[in-house]
């Protein structure tokens, strides 16, 4: 099915602002006003019995008190019962209606987010965990979904009878408006002055709620390494800290809302006690010229009042949790640190000649930069390696290569032509990456190496997979390439991952090769074997090679030692290792010559 996207959903992008989660709301449902008005249609219509069933209640009890004819009661009795009975059918049209609605807004959020991810720096999701974002994908989505359903249900049932109230009493006995026009203020006073302690409150729960689900996604990932190395104890620790101070600004919360509900009540059962004896009052002494059936119509309608109003009050909390997940949504949508690619020029075709003049990048809050004026030129079919400890800048130079992130000085050239003026995502086509650790998903052999390509037939995977060295364990499965692998490839062995990883690479025909540790997994045969294909593979292709041994990149072109995000050392292996430097102190540990 196509993703959905219409100028609906285009609309939608643009006019996203979490810190005016209103008037966002109101935006999300742009294009919706004829589905909305016919929700609100049928809500009234499904809801009227509710509201007129004290005015129908009033007139009977002033039938049966004031002895008038019977034909009234059955008059009434008919006209009830028919308004109670349409409320199936227009139940069901309301329903409907709202589904639509909010579920097509809340298809259309989800894949506004899961588009703006696609876009969004490496840096942004260094400084946001996988968890967290993919709460923010489900489950801040599904509370805004909520939000209208409970604004609709809730908000908009309480706002109905607070106005059916208040009209009815109007015209029966304007003199009790007085009590509604003093309870309505006292609402929304309450409202306002608890308003910013709830938004506070959820705010801190959904930041400690986003920490927890970071916690558990690590341990979950890390439980192999966690029971192998018998951390158990130190791995609930790290989740228990998060999991305690979830519970502690859940008390906090749940504290807020309960002094809130509960000054609500107890003020306007005053009010309502006091419009009950008013209205007995103003009976007995005759000083209103009221029926028996206008003393319970009042006093049904001021429950009614103070009961929607209550209502109002209870939602608040709702509410505030829905804004705060519209704030938090935004956080994503509203992000700067999106690649922009709309108005570059396509990239048809690459040579392969990257270029790097006097590339400085640096993280945000890092205190150092990642790159500091590197320089170098990789022509085609070129591999050049990059040696260095962790953290020396090897892949911020990789990322920076890919187009990932983008130098804060200096500039990369591709053929000739500055990256920054061009479509990044039509250059990737050209290009492949085979990561330290494999990224499979659950699905078969097949379907993890042809990722991307849909028209690749069994016989091109088959020679991929022989040239990347695993159809040796391929072919042994149950079912051949067709076997499913499990979630990341559980089924697999880590070297057997990183070889249908190679394979997804290989199958591409990349232009631009990107091996990060790509044989780290392998055992000694296994690396062997790996690397005559390379060795063929990367003869007419630019190829960056990430290594820590340096055994595996003895025929490299271009060797560049990295030390604190500089270039400190630069040549062929036999170049690097005849001189006295970092290169040839390392080799000299790994016992090379």
């Amino acid at each position: 099915m196509a993703a959905p996207h219409d100028a609906a959903q285009d609309h939608l992008e643009r006019t996203f602002r979490g810190e005016r989660p209103l008037s966002t709301l109101r935006s999300l449902y742009r294009g919706q006003t004829a589905q909305l008005t016919l929700a609100l249609v049928f809500f009234v219509v499904k809801g009227s019995p509710y509201y007129l069933l004290p005015v129908v209640t009033a007139r009977i009890i002033d039938v049966v008190q004031q002895r008038r004819p019977l034909e009234e009661l059955w008059l009434y009795a008919l006209g009830m019962g028919l308004l109670i009975v349409q409320n199936v059918p227009t139940h069901y049209l309301y329903v409907r209606a709202l589904s639509v609605t909010t579920r097509t807004t809340e298809a259309r959020l989800r894949f506004a987010l899961c588009r703006r991810l696609q876009m969004i720096s490496l840096g942004f999701y260094a400084r946001n965990s996988p968890a967290a974002l993919q709460a923010k994908v489900l489950r801040d989505v599904e509370n805004v979904e909520q939000l209208t359903r409970l604004l609709f249900d809730a908000g908009l049932g309480a706002l109905l009878g607070i106005l059916v109230a208040i009209v009815t009493t109007l015209l029966r006995a304007p003199q009790f408006a007085l009590f509604f026009l003093v309870t309505v203020p006292i609402a929304v006073g309450l409202v306002r002055v608890m308003q910013g302690a709830l938004d506070d409150r959820n705010a801190a729960f959904r930041r400690e709620l986003e920490e927890m689900t970071a916690r558990v996604g690590e341990l979950t990932h890390l439980l192999p390494v966690t029971r192998a190395h018998g951390l158990e104890d130190r791995a609930l620790g790290r989740v228990g800290g998060s999991v305690t101070r979830v519970q502690q600004a859940g008390l906090r919360l749940d504290g807020t809302n309960a002094v809130f509900g509960a000054l609500a009540w107890v003020t306007l059962g005053v009010f309502n006690l006091a419009c009950l004896v008013a209205a007995a009052w103003a009976y007995r002494t005759q000083v209103l010229p009221i029926t028996v059936g206008d003393v319970v119509l009042l006093t049904t309608f001021f429950s009614s009042l103070t009961g929607a109003v209550m209502t109002l009050v209870n939602i608040v909390p709702q509410v505030s949790k829905g804004l705060e997940s519209i704030r938090s949504i935004g956080e994503v949508l509203q992000s700067r640190e999106v690649e922009r690619n709309d108005g570059k020029r396509h990239v048809r075709r690459v040579r392969g000649e990257l270029v790097f003049e006097d590339v400085t990048y640096t993280y945000p809050d890092a205190a150092r930069p990642a790159l500091e004026r590197v320089s170098f030129t990789a022509r085609p079919g070129m591999t050049v390696a990059l040696v260095g400890a962790s953290g020396s800048g090897k892949s911020t130079l990789v990322n920076v290569a890919v187009g990932f992130v983008r130098p804060d000085e200096g500039r990369v050239l591709l053929d000739g032509v500055d990256l920054a003026t061009l479509d990044l995502r039509s250059y990737r086509q050209f290009v492949s990456v085979v990561p330290q650790e494999p990224l499979l998903f659950d699905g078969s052999v097949r379907e993890n190496v042809t990722y991307g390509f849909d028209d690749v037939t069994d016989d091109e995977v088959e020679r991929i997979l022989r040239d990347a060295h695993a159809w040796e364990f391929v072919e042994t499965m149950p079912h051949g390439m067709h076997t499913r692998i499990g979630e990341r490839g559980a089924q697999l062995s880590g070297g057997q991952k990183q070889r249908l990883a190679i394979a997804r690479a290989l199958i591409r025909d990349p232009q631009v090769l990107i091996l990060d540790e790509a044989t780290s997994a392998l055992d000694a045969h296994s690396e062997t074997l790996v690397q005559q294909a390379f060795e063929r593979l990367r003869r007419s292709r630019t190829t960056f090679v990430v290594a820590h041994r340096l055994g595996t990149i003895r025929n490299a072109d271009l060797i560049l030692v990295f030390d604190r995000g500089r270039v400190v050392e630069a040549g062929t292996h036999q170049e690097l290792i005849a001189r006295p430097g970092p290169f040839a102190d390392l080799a000299r540990r790994q016992h090379l010559n």
